[in-house]
């Protein structure tokens, strides 16, 4: 992925990072990718890579501790961290996590 990653527009980017974490994770119930690049820009890092926010709502996650969940999607995306996403916010919940929010 990371030479696909490396020449993509913005928008196959995210969908890049969609896909590979759908894959990974599947069944997902929820995914929303977000790029914060623009916000960072100037950012020693920034030239180094995309700033990207992720939420992800999936069962894989279940009797996971926060640090496992992040492992989780930073093992999805292993190539594209090493060459094109400089920072990556994770947001993991569980679907039952997830519908107990306050709405």
């Amino acid at each position: 992925m990371s030479d696909a990653f490396l020449h993509a527009s913005p928008e196959e980017r995210l969908a890049l990072i969609e896909a590979r974490i759908t894959a990974a994770l599947a069944p997902v119930d929820s995914i929303t990718v977000r790029d914060d690049s623009a916000l960072h820009a100037g950012h020693a890092g920034a030239s180094a890579g995309g700033h990207y926010a992720v939420t992800i709502v999936a069962g894989a996650f279940a009797g996971k501790a926060r640090v496992a969940r992040h492992r989780m999607v930073y093992d999805a995306l292993a190539d594209a961290m090493q060459r094109g996403i400089h920072a990556l916010a994770i947001t993991a919940y569980t679907p039952e996590e997830f519908n107990s929010l306050p709405r």
